[in-house]
């Protein structure tokens, strides 16, 4: 078939004017693929394409043969004029009619056959082609994991969920890394936020849910959920992330906090586990045994933040005490509880059992402190169990509930990160998507990554009954501190709290006057609670949990 050059008006957007009438020819050229007198199919450069009436069937035709084994994700733009019928006419008018007795235009909208109008160039005729592909929106998703995450399985588990994401959906994620100690007590996502750069999708825990749900950037994850998945997850993991009924955050673990031992370091000070201390007053005695050279007894957080309010709430929770009334009208924290748990947390510095500061990225690093030796004994949580799996899996360890007060009750922390979308991202409605997608849904992937998470790239309490059952099944907590975690910690536990970043700042500036600063608790105590209380006198965001 022998292509001819073709007027350049022929195939122009809209109505041509008459000086484009008597412009020079294209310079790229425009190719008439020779099937009747006048031009059929006409490729311009700039993607224009149009399409005569009389082979629109016959495009049809060879269209559909080609649909079914033609995938393309590059578009062709399909013009049609619009004009009176002297300059190519009404879409009613004569000639513009196809054989069936519709308009170009309906066709044009209708036909998903013509999309793959670029495959048909191949059968009919040697076009020059020039398309211009549709820009690719790329979601950005903020966490400390991967792609240069310290623990590799949990690095290989969000790029895996990624590649299986990418591979089936048009609009991608991609991961962001955040250094843990910078996104945790850090400023770069409340920067990025206030500044209008957010993520389209970031991770948050229950302690800082607040700032992102009444600041208007969190997505209502409900519309895109079964309910089948609704009722999957655990209500105590959920409540801190549902708001008036709906869902804010689907999180992918549930972290309970525990004290971690050295099994070499317990045996060299003459200590075993009959030793394991189950009061504060037994753990600061131990400590001091296990204190020698540059190893101190035991490790808590002393780096203000979320981390270190998280990992304190349960010494706080287990005298009774609390941050603020059930209601969360009013403060609480002016009470015994609260000045015992300061005080605690203070003797174990006073007594040079604890140090002033943790190594690594903090108190939740215990790689860098326990399997190291800069400690004997820390509080962590349990995503120590695939740390030091990871990389230290040579280390002796064992784990045992947090010791409790006189009279007090043995309680721990259920922390854990949730997947959320920003209602001001890019693309909100496919961000909240993504999110069920990856951990929401009732499908077996979606079920399957969460136990692949808990028990495989890291080690955690499934957040989901399904989850949970496929894991216990697999042996996920059949021994080991695993099992101890499961049965005998985890059950003792309480949501992490949900509070304004101005109640947390109170309690966190009590904290470090009495850890490290050797101030009264009785007065902090009472401090931070008139601050919480001045606060919650105007609030009027969603409730404290």
């Amino acid at each position: 078939m022998r292509a001819r050059r073709v007027p350049p008006d022929v195939g122009l957007r809209g109505a041509v004017p008459p000086s484009a009438a008597k412009a020079p020819r294209a310079t790229h050229g425009q190719w008439d693929c020779g099937l009747s007198k006048k031009p059929d199919l006409v490729i311009t450069p700039g993607s224009t394409m149009r399409i005569e009436p009389a082979r629109i069937r016959a495009i049809e035709q060879a269209a559909s043969g080609l649909e079914r084994n033609t995938r393309t994700q590059q578009q062709i733009m399909l013009y049609t004029e619009h004009s009176d019928p002297q300059a190519h006419g009404d879409d009613r008018a004569e000639g513009n009619l196809t054989p069936g007795g519709i308009t170009r235009r309906e066709l044009l909208k209708r036909s998903g056959k013509v999309a793959v109008a670029a495959a048909v160039s191949s059968a009919l005729g040697p076009f020059n082609i020039h398309v211009k592909a549709a820009a690719v929106k790329k979601l950005s998703f903020w966490q400390f994991y991967a792609p240069a995450g310290q623990v590799s399985s949990q690095g290989k588990w969000w790029e895996d969920m990624i590649a299986a994401w990418n591979g089936s959906h048009d609009v991608k994620v991609e991961l962001q890394f955040v250094p843990n100690g910078e996104y945790m007590n850090g400023s770069k996502l409340q920067t990025a936020f206030a500044s209008g750069q957010g993520p389209d999708l970031f991770i948050i825990s229950p302690g800082d849910f607040l700032r992102y749900y009444n600041g208007g950037v969190l997505v209502d994850l409900t519309p895109y959920m079964e309910d089948a998945a609704k009722k999957d997850f655990y209500e105590n993991v959920m409540e801190t992330r549902i708001v008036d009924g709906k869902i804010y955050g689907l999180p992918m673990e549930v972290e309970p906090m525990a004290m971690y031992y050295g099994k070499k370091a317990f045996a060299a000070a003459g200590l075993s586990e009959a030793d394991l201390p189950k009061t504060w007053e037994q753990l600061l005695e131990v400590s001091k045994k296990l204190t020698k050279g540059n190893q101190f007894g035991c490790v808590f957080e002393t780096t203000p933040g979320y981390y270190q309010n998280f990992s304190w709430y349960p010494f706080l929770w287990q005298g009774g005490g609390d941050m603020v009334t059930p209601d969360g009208r009013k403060s609480a924290f002016n009470s015994e509880a609260s000045v015992q748990a300061l005080k605690f947390w203070q003797d174990a510095v006073k007594q040079n059992v604890s140090p002033r500061s943790a190594l690594g990225f903090g108190g939740p690093d215990v790689v860098a402190n326990l399997a190291a030796g800069y400690c004997a004994m820390q509080n962590v949580g349990i995503w120590g169990i695939s740390a030091l799996r990871e990389n230290a899996p040579n280390f002796e360890y064992g784990v045992f509930p947090c010791p409790i007060p006189p009279n007090g009750q043995p309680k721990t922390d259920l922390g854990g990160w949730a997947f959320v979308a920003n209602a001001k991202g890019k693309d909100p409605e496919t961000a909240a998507k993504f999110c069920v997608w990856a951990l929401g849904s009732m499908s077996d992937d979606s079920i399957q990554r969460v136990v692949d998470w808990c028990i495989k790239a890291k080690s955690d309490i499934a957040p989901r009954k399904s989850a949970l059952e496929k894991a216990t099944a697999a042996g996920g907590y059949s021994s080991g501190p695993m099992k101890i975690f499961k049965e005998e910690i985890f059950p003792t536990g309480r949501g992490e709290p949900r509070v304004p970043p101005e109640v947390y700042k109170a309690v966190s500036d009590a904290i470090q006057a009495c850890q490290l600063g050797g101030a009264d608790p009785h007065r902090q105590a009472a401090q931070a609670s008139d601050n919480i209380e001045a606060y919650l006198a105007g609030y009027s965001g969603a409730p404290l949990k």
